[in-house]
């Protein structure tokens, strides 16, 4: 059985979606955020304190892309993965490293400081001036998605599921406004998944079910 760690829309909401568009058996550990703080014996379990987690027998992982990759290649084979021998190989791992090295880092700055830290700490010029920068970066996806429903390979893979997610997170953090159009449409045909939708739902169940709040949204 897979176990993945996970709290309430982190990054670790790209490999639940992944594993229930693969339709795989897993068990969803919920933790308060962050959980180095607010659950230190999770230390004990990832030394890192970060989320996500993940146990597949003796396999751990803590990268939320590089665990959608694991589970798409291990647990196929599966349209989620562009194959090897397939032209758009090269563009599905392209975006598949993109969606947190490029896209999702800087929205960790403008969480941090415009939401995590202390009142006194915030930094408003911090968070404006990487949101811009992650706003920039989304000129990949606006131009993307004029020209195609998904990312690459003409159907939904999981470079879709990690870019997905920055998207639901900038809709968490208050980015969702300066989308552009083709975002816009992007985000909302990702969001009527059947795999999308029960992986939301379990978040809440979950949490719910181990009496773990959800994280304050704007």
């Amino acid at each position: 059985m897979i176990t993945l760690y996970h709290c309430d829309a982190a990054r670790s909401f790209r490999p639940l979606w992944m594993l229930e568009e693969l339709g795989l058996p897993y068990e969803l550990k919920m933790l308060p955020f962050p959980p180095r703080v607010f659950a230190k014996e999770y230390l004990g379990i990832n030394p890192l304190g970060t989320i996500p987690f993940m146990i597949d027998g003796e396999t751990r992982m803590t990268e939320s892309s590089g665990i959608c990759h694991y589970l798409g290649t291990k647990y196929g084979p599966t349209p989620l993965i562009v194959g090897v021998d397939e032209p758009a190989y090269g563009a599905f791992l392209n975006w598949m490293y993109f969606s947190d090295a490029t896209l999702t880092f800087p929205q960790t700055l403008v969480l941090r400081y415009s939401q995590l830290e202390p009142e006194e700490r915030r930094n408003p010029q911090v968070s404006g001036d990487y949101a811009k920068w992650f706003l920039g970066r989304l000129r990949a996806v606006e131009a993307a998605a004029a020209k195609s429903e998904f990312l690459c390979a003409e159907r939904f893979t999981a470079a879709d599921i990690t870019n997905g997610y920055a998207l639901r997170l900038a809709s968490n953090i208050g980015l969702a406004k300066d989308f552009g159009p083709n975002v816009a449409a992007y985000w909302a045909r990702l969001q009527q998944r059947d795999g999308y939708q029960r992986a939301v739902a379990a978040e809440q169940k979950a949490g719910q079910e181990q009496n773990v709040a959800p994280r304050t949204r704007p």
